[in-house]
């Protein structure tokens, strides 16, 4: 694992379609980082079903901008091998991502974000509900969702990614 003195650690968040759920999670999580002091620490995002260049959907962008945070410019990226091959540490939204991150040789540094939030990785305890199509509240809660999760898994990182 890269330190903060050497290399950049690459944090990757999965969804499905990389509109809804990862692009927000992008997002929050580089906020926290920034907040954090974390220079050294660089977020993406990836979806297993994406296309590449779909904006984020609505709901999304409405509700990172209600945060204060922007995903107007925001361009959907498929899941690839060099993605996951670059990315040190892989935190999916379902069981499902995890299994097509396993099946591209990545699941030795992936786990889904709320096992990882945990520290129970390996363990099933469900995933982030797809807001997809939902009203705005949905979004919202996924909103809340995320960001406690993406709180808890970078307090667990702050040992090895702490400056």
């Amino acid at each position: 694992m890269t330190t903060p003195e050497t290399e950049p650690f690459r944090l990757l968040f999965v969804c499905t379609g990389n509109t809804c759920r990862s692009p927000l999670a992008e997002v929050i999580a580089r906020r926290l980082v920034s907040e954090r002091g974390w220079n050294h620490v660089e977020i993406g995002s990836a979806g297993v079903a994406a296309f590449d260049g779909a904006p984020a959907s609505g709901g999304s962008v409405r509700t990172a901008e209600a945060n204060g945070l922007d995903l107007s410019r925001h361009a959907s990226k498929a899941l690839a091998a060099r993605t996951l091959s670059d990315a040190d540490l892989i935190l999916t939204m379902s069981a499902s991502h995890l299994f097509r991150v396993f099946e591209m040789g990545a699941g030795d540094r992936a786990a889904v974000i709320t096992s990882f939030a945990a520290g129970e990785e390996g363990e099933d305890v469900g995933g982030v509900p797809d807001p997809i199509g939902g009203p705005d509240e949905e979004y919202a809660e996924t909103y809340r969702v995320l960001e406690r999760l993406i709180e808890a898994s970078l307090a667990r990182l702050e040992p090895v990614l702490s400056p």
